[in-house]
């Protein structure tokens, strides 16, 4: 870090310190107070603009106060350059749900229960030692007509698990039929579903046991990557360069990995050119289908629930990254407010694509080949029994790509037996209920400035006609999303549908504005029904794509406080305003992800399944901006030559 950090450089271990004593100086600290979030305030757009004219911009940072004894909650902004409080408010838990689960809650659950008399009855039941259970603790969601008498209360569901030994993986054992409801504020248990015994799976799920693994294969031989002269790129402080590219990179207890204005250096118009202003997963939500009553309020809001960020891994060298590797630590705030350093957070890296082009010609007898690489900037966060990596690619010819790879260990329950239509049979008598994997990006665009617009981009068929008399026509068809009310839209694969981004004022060699396209998958939205809890709090998930104007404030796409927020917050409320979208500074949200039917090769540990996105120049060059990029080195085993040839 330099001496005066970039107003986008991560909060440093002092700045931390000296958060917690600007409020502890204000009087807002108490022996019970717990700082749930600690994160930079980063400055907006215009900020940013003063900043680079010689301007310092005032360094901010926010908080929310949790008080464990049940004092109000507080969301707080401190001037880390005036040193002192510049905003605070009272989120209401009615209203505005509540503040993110703490990491010491997650042990309240499983104590609690353990001294409940009915819980001890229930587990006695069936012949467990509750020395052996397990308590996963799961948030709650929001039910108030079944359960009105937790409004404003601090909640978290219990799910058992019976653990045989110290080293034992719980998932196997489900204890099926049974789920505690506790009020983590007040240390009590105010409801015990119980719908009697059922058996539990004996099957072992510990993958790392030989007994269970087998012997371990002996047919595999190394596979070395090595960069002799180093790698391409170049980190200062928290700006990377590699080829065109350049970036700062950010990372937020909540959001984990945030990727600051990217930009690509165009060598033919010789000017660093502007993509996006900041990018970031906002949020992620894992709902179930399973309607047991035991099960049918699991939807999880990994983000705005639990703070992936907070529980990044320390990633280790040839087993999380291959090759010439950087990693970054991360700094965050612990729950007392004191600096936590999160060794080895990101990893950074560059990595050989494949073809990037070729051609063999005919007429010319050229035979000419580029090898494409790509630039990885990734972490990885472990939530429960899932694992995440994060993963943004940078590509030698301008593409951006995010990829998220899930893996760990499904969830699990016991099978009922029969075709049973929500969970799928994974081992004998163990099921893993139905569930989908959905997340929301948040791109906060800037291609070529800050006057942007979106378009939807749709294959059409031309019918037979006296324009068309052998059939044989196609077009695309382009509808400008123009309002708040139009930008929420729906992927369609069978029309081959993308939205380009465009700068109106900033017009390529064609005399056509300059732009990028938005390349779903296509999966499906949120299935759960429209009148449903989740569907009313994940609304984003809803769609796959909604485009709102610019505001700073508006960052996550289910609001502030997810954590049994009752629905209505995030992206509806931002584009209930019906702001005009053409020529404005916009953000993009792209809603993907996973529909889960677990299958017996997930068990007893899922294998990576992958789901993402791209976004891919569509006008933005004038020309095939890789034309420069080298032939491989000759006399590399299989490579091309000096001259391009073989």
């Amino acid at each position: 870090m330099t001496a005066t950090p970039h107003p986008l450089d991560q909060l440093t271990s002092g700045e931390i310190e000296q958060i917690r004593s600007v409020l502890d100086g204000a009087g807002m600290l108490r022996e019970t107070s717990r700082f749930v979030y600690v994160g930079l305030d980063e400055p907006t757009r215009d900020e940013l603009l003063a900043f680079r004219d010689g301007t310092p911009a005032d360094r901010r940072a926010r908080v929310l106060l949790h008080d464990v004894d049940g004092a109000p909650g507080r969301d707080v902004t401190v001037s880390l350059t005036g040193r002192t409080v510049i905003a605070e408010r009272t989120p209401d838990p009615v209203v505005d749900g509540q503040l993110p689960i703490l990491e010491e809650e997650f042990a309240i659950v499983e104590e609690v229960l353990a001294q409940d008399e009915e819980w001890l009855a229930a587990l006695k039941a069936r012949d467990l030692d509750v020395s052996q259970v397990r308590v996963a603790p799961l948030s709650a969601g929001v039910y108030p007509d079944e359960y009105p008498e937790e409004s404003g209360r601090r909640i978290l569901r219990g799910l058992a698990f019976l653990q045989e030994h110290d080293r034992d993986h719980a998932w196997a054992h489900p204890i099926d039929g049974l789920v505690g409801y506790v009020d983590v504020l007040d240390r009590t248990v105010h409801r015990v579903v119980d719908l009697g015994p059922v058996p539990i799976p004996a099957g072992s799920g510990n993958f790392n046991d030989p007994a269970v693994a087998g012997p371990a294969r002996t047919t595999q031989r190394p596979i070395e990557i090595t960069q002799p002269e180093g790698p391409s790129f170049t980190l200062e402080g928290n700006l990377l360069t590699w080829e065109n590219w350049s970036l700062r990179i950010g990372f937020d207890t909540r959001e984990g990995l945030v990727l600051h204005q990217l930009a690509f250096r165009d060598r033919d118009q010789g000017r660093e050119r502007p993509l996006l202003h900041r990018a970031s997963i906002a949020e992620m939500v894992v709902p179930y289908a399973d309607p047991s009553p035991v099960r049918s309020w699991q939807n999880y809001f990994d983000t705005g629930e639990y703070l992936i960020g907070r529980a990044a891994n320390a990633l280790r060298l040839g087993c999380d990254c291959l090759g010439e590797i950087t990693y970054l630590d991360a700094v965050i705030a612990d729950e007392s407010g004191r600096p936590r350093v999160l060794p080895n957070a990101v990893c950074l890296h560059e990595e050989d694509y494949g073809i990037l082009w070729k051609h063999t010609d005919l007429w010319s007898g050229s035979n000419e080949t580029r090898r494409q690489r790509r630039m990885v900037i990734s972490f990885f966060t472990t939530i429960g029994n899932y694992d995440y990596g994060f993963y943004w690619y940078l590509y030698l010819d301008g593409t951006i790509e995010f990829e998220a790879k899930a893996t760990g260990i499904v969830f699990t329950s016991a099978y009922p037996g029969g075709d049973y239509p929500y969970a799928a049979e994974i081992a004998p008598g163990l099921g893993a209920p139905y569930h989908q994997h959905l997340f929301c990006a948040r791109l906060d665009m800037a291609l070529d400035g800050p006057a942007n617009r979106v378009e939807e981009v749709d294959a059409v068929r031309v019918p037979m006609g006296p324009g068309n008399p052998r059939g044989n026509a196609f077009t695309f068809r382009r509808t400008p999303l123009t309002r708040e009310s139009e930008a929420q839209r729906d992927a369609d694969t069978a029309v081959d549908r993308v939205w380009h981004i465009t700068n109106p004022t900033s017009l390529n060699a064609l005399g056509k504005p300059v732009g990028y396209a938005l390349h779903p998958e296509g999966k499906p939205t949120l299935l759960a029904d429209p009148d449903s809890s989740v569907a009313a709090r994940a609304a984003f998930a809803t769609r796959h794509l909604w485009v709102t104007a610019y505001d700073p404030a508006e960052r996550y796409p289910a609001g502030d406080f997810v954590n049994q927020h009752p629905g209505g917050a995030g992206l509806p409320a931002y584009a209930a305003a019906d702001r005009d979208l053409d020529g404005q500074p916009l953000v993009v949200w792209h809603t993907f992800g996973l529909t889960h039917a677990p299958r017996p090769e997930d068990w007893p540990i899922m294998p990576v399944d992958y789901t993402g996105f791209q976004l891919k120049p569509a006008g933005f060059f004038d020309r095939n901006p890789t034309l420069d990029v080298p032939p491989a080195t000759p006399g590399t085993h299989g490579c091309c030559g000096a001259d391009g040839h073989a």
